[in-house]
């Protein structure tokens, strides 16, 4: 499953995907990890979570970017939830290749019973009507 928080700058995704990631952990048999641009979270997810900058890797587009997921599922198959923090500064803000990445996501998550959540920087009404066939919004 890949849900999306989306808003526009401000709007308090981060604080529901901080409270998501405890949320998470909470329920999680396996491994929670939370991706994120920079190193910012520290101290605000709990020790027991994998914290990841994705700067520290050099993540420069959606090809990188979907590597460097599908590398953590495929080194860990505890892996429960992947949470992920500012999408768009990773990524690039393409909202066409952001659809394709989603939609490889998705194949992903079905093969690696994987719930992603990505936040999106933006209004729902710029994004692609597409993503929303295999992306749920919460």
């Amino acid at each position: 499953m890949v849900k999306l928080l989306i808003g526009e700058k401000g709007s308090g995704k981060t604080k529901r995907l901080i409270a998501q990631v405890n949320e998470a952990l909470e329920a999680s048999k396996g491994h929670v990890i939370c991706v994120e641009k920079d190193d910012l979270l520290r101290y605000q997810v709990s020790y027991k979570v994998r914290l990841l900058a994705a700067s520290n890797y050099g993540i420069c587009g959606y090809d990188a970017f979907y590597g460097f997921l599908s590398g953590l599922c495929a080194g860990d198959h505890d892996v429960t939830d992947i949470l992920i923090d500012a999408t768009l500064k990773i990524g690039g803000r393409d909202y066409e290749e952001l659809a394709k990445f989603l939609e490889k996501v998705a194949r992903l998550s079905e093969l690696t019973e994987t719930v992603f959540t990505f936040t999106v920087s933006t209004d729902k009404g710029n994004l692609p009507e597409s993503i929303f066939t295999y992306c749920q919004e919460v």
